[in-house]
C-alpha cells in the first residue's frame, strides 16, 4: 500500500512539475520554483532515508533482532528511495532534453490544480503533519 501512496505522491509531483515547466515562458520565476521543488523532494528522499535507517538501527540495538532481517527492511527502504531519486533524475533529464520545445499535453493541470496539489504535498511534509503539537506545546 506504501507503493501505492508513493506512485500517487509522484504522479502528482509530475504533474505539478509539468504545469511549472508548461508556464515558464510566461513566468521565468517557475524555472526556478520548479528547480527548487525537484531539489527540495530529492533531499527530502535523503533525509527520510536516513532517518529511517537511523531509527531501525535504534530500534535493533535496544532489541537485539536477527542480522538478517535488519538487512531486509535497510534493503527495501534503500530501494524505494533510490526509486524515488531515479524518478527525479528521469524528471530533471526529460526536462533538459526538452528545453526550448513547446508542447502543450492534454494530461497537464490548470493553475486551481497546481494549488491544490501544492497544498496537498505541502502537508505531507513533517512540520506541517507536527503543526498541531508545536501550537498545543
Amino acid at each position: 500500500q506504501a507503493s501505492g501512496g508513493e506512485d500517487e505522491i509522484q504522479q502528482l509531483q509530475k504533474a505539478l512539475l509539468d504545469y511549472l515547466d508548461k508556464n515558464t515562458e510566461i513566468d521565468a520565476s517557475l524555472v526556478f520554483s520548479r528547480k527548487f521543488y525537484i531539489a527540495q523532494w530529492f533531499r527530502d528522499t535523503t533525509m527520510e532515508t536516513e532517518k529511517a535507517i537511523k531509527s531501525q538501527k535504534d530500534e535493533d540495538s535496544s532489541e537485539g533482532t536477527h542480522h538478517a532481517k535488519d538487512v531486509e527492511t535497510t534493503g527495501k527502504i534503500m530501494h524505494r528511495a533510490e526509486s524515488r531519486k531515479m524518478f527525479l533524475r528521469s524528471i530533471i533529464k526529460t526536462a533538459s532534453s526538452q528545453f526550448g520545445t513547446w508542447k502543450m499535453k492534454s494530461d497537464t493541470v490548470d493553475y486551481e490544480d497546481a494549488c491544490l496539489i501544492v497544498r496537498y504535498l505541502a502537508s505531507m511534509r513533517p512540520f506541517a503533519q507536527s503543526f498541531d503539537i508545536y501550537l498545543t506545546q
